[in-house]
């Protein structure tokens, strides 16, 4: 497998940055409103962003120095001088918006007027918060930290959330956002996004509620499998236990198992290669118990 190794000492920022971005991804999106020491208002979306803790709830952006001319953006000189900022979410619906809020229009002009978003009057700070947008914090900048003097350089705008707004129409029948609902989008590198809906998002279970086997523990017929792949394999190895010898003898009688094995009897490496298939099928469709008991019967 061959690498291409960079010193990002050695190539221009501007290529440094453009395989940054197109590496790390897909990253959420701040979409940042704020204002001046006039209230003139100020929207503009930052995917150098996420979230850091929730007690207290603080989300951070970096809002970085401009590569081509080493100038500040005018969500930092807000931040910096009132110390508030509405960070929006923004999703599918409004993601062109949220894109042509990104111009770089002159001092004073307002973005909201620009993209056709509606300003909502915030409770806790001056900046508005976009209506349109799914969820809505707002927050109080607690520190700013520079990161350096030249272009490309980020600031670490450290922001605690006040207040959340999210519509309702996002959530599901326990109070938590749906992701199919919230219908988000993410930044990727160049002019790409992506959409977090349909088969972009998956199931994963975690692993800390258990302490699974691990793929060292898994039998060495299963580990050395030139069929399953990294993902199937954490996924066995994130089982606390495996099938009984009794359990996999009885799965033996299952329709498709049955009728896998009884269609290879007289060809053993066909056989181990179907079950092989059937017990990663298993695994994709979540179905790890079975998959199990599937892949215990190869024990050639």
């Amino acid at each position: 497998m061959a690498y291409k190794t960079i010193d990002p000492q050695d190539v221009k920022t501007a290529e440094v940055h453009a395989l940054l971005l197109g590496a790390i991804a897909p990253r959420p999106i701040a979409f940042a409103s704020t204002t001046d020491l006039e209230g003139n208002v100020n929207l503009s979306p930052f995917s150098f962003f996420n979230v850091f803790s929730a007690k207290p709830p603080i989300l951070v952006f970096s809002p970085a120095r401009r590569v081509r001319d080493n100038t500040s953006k005018h969500t930092l000189e807000n931040v910096l001088a009132t110390k508030e900022v509405v960070i929006n979410i923004a999703n599918y619906d409004i993601v062109e918006q949220m894109s042509l809020a990104s111009t770089e229009y002159d001092r004073g002009i307002n973005e909201f007027v620009k993209s056709g978003l509606t300003p909502e009057a915030s409770v806790l700070v001056a900046p508005p918060r976009v209506q349109e947008a799914p969820v809505s914090f707002e927050c109080k900048v607690n520190e700013v930290i520079s990161l350096g003097p030249d272009g490309g350089a980020g600031n670490l705008v450290i922001c605690e959330v006040l207040l959340m707004h999210i519509n309702e129409n996002i959530l599901d029948e326990n109070g938590k956002i749906d992701p199919y609902k919230l219908d988000g989008v993410a930044r990727m590198g160049g002019d790409y996004y992506l959409r977090a809906n349909g088969d972009c998002i998956f199931e994963l279970p975690k692993p800390v509620k258990n302490k699974g086997i691990g793929i060292d523990q898994l039998p060495a017929h299963i580990r050395n499998s030139t069929i399953l792949t990294g993902n199937n394999l954490a996924r066995l190895g994130n089982s606390e236990t495996i099938p009984t010898i009794e359990e996999v003898e009885a799965y033996k009688a299952e329709p498709i198992v049955a009728y896998t094995i009884n269609k290879h009897k007289e060809d053993p490496a066909k056989l181990h290669h179907e079950l092989e298939l059937l017990g990663k099928q298993l695994l994709e469709s979540n179905r790890v118990q079975e998959a199990w008991k599937v892949l215990l019967m190869n024990t050639n």
